[in-house]
């Protein structure tokens, strides 16, 4: 967008507003944003100014999980939940690299993600964009544009990157997971991804007090607190790690920046 004021953005859409898909979009490198995104962004890069390479990170680790499974588990059809605005690596791309039927429906509530991934996102018989929330996990399985997609009698890959770690403590962010696996065959996997309160860089605190008054929450938890948010999956090795340094296939990798810390991947599957 090249162009911030208010008659650049779609309808129903306040750019005046900062969202996490758009501050995220910021981080990654994306255009998709506006100019009170960016304030809230910089004002972290100010502190933390190698802050992107955790967003960057991130996507690494679930670029990693969905051609895993894909490739190596067969699971030929994802789930996207909370999928935010395109980037140049998108589910879809990565499920296709491991497997080329791979099919993927993206899940989103905010608006800006909505007009831009059903713009750039649906591929027929490929990728659909579905509007749904968190919170109503019925309404996002029982959407008619998801359901002639996937096939629910079937494993699914579930991909919930950088979204739990919105969910308030007081909104049960463990419930929120266990509400998605109630719709979930056997043999369906989840990749989940978080903020990781990881104690060791001191600057990070006051980052993280930047991002819950200006985008109205992201909780940065221990490692426990994530694993507990799995519950109902057997949790696959390494367990919580690192972003960069997870591996679904084997050892370990390097810890490519100190920030990675801060971003932890968990990967269960539903028996």
């Amino acid at each position: 967008m090249a162009d911030d004021s208010p008659e650049s953005a779609p309808p129903g859409i306040d750019p005046s507003t900062p969202t996490f898909a758009r501050v995220y979009d910021y981080f990654l490198g994306g255009k998709d944003n506006f100019a009170a995104d960016r304030e809230v962004a910089d004002m972290v890069m100010q502190l933390v100014p190698e802050a992107p390479v955790v967003a960057q990170g991130n996507r690494v680790a679930i670029g990693r999980a969905v051609t895993y499974m894909a490739r190596d588990l067969g699971i030929d059809q994802f789930l996207d939940i909370g999928s935010g605005l395109p980037t140049s690596s998108n589910v879809h791309q990565f499920a296709r690299e491991g497997n080329p039927a791979a099919k993927v429906v993206y899940v989103d509530n905010d608006p800006i993600v909505l007009v831009h991934g059903r713009a750039l996102l649906t591929e027929d018989g490929v990728a659909t964009f579905i509007q749904g929330d968190l919170y109503e996990p019925a309404k996002i399985f029982s959407d008619p544009a998801l359901t002639g997609m996937l096939d629910l009698s079937r494993p699914v890959g579930v991909v919930l990157a950088a979204i739990i770690h919105h969910v308030p403590d007081e909104r049960d962010p463990a419930g929120v997971v266990r509400g998605l696996l109630e719709f979930l065959p056997a043999g369906s996997h989840v990749i989940l991804t978080h903020l990781h309160d990881a104690g060791n860089d001191p600057r990070v605190e006051e980052a993280k007090r930047i991002l819950q008054s200006g985008l109205g929450g992201s909780y940065f938890r221990h490692s426990a607190e994530i694993e507990r948010f799995m519950d109902g999956l057997t949790i696959l090795e390494p367990g919580v790690a690192n972003v960069t340094e997870w591996r679904p296939d084997g050892p370990a990798g390097p810890l490519e920046h100190p920030l990675h810390t801060q971003m932890v991947a968990v990967f269960g599957r539903k028996d």
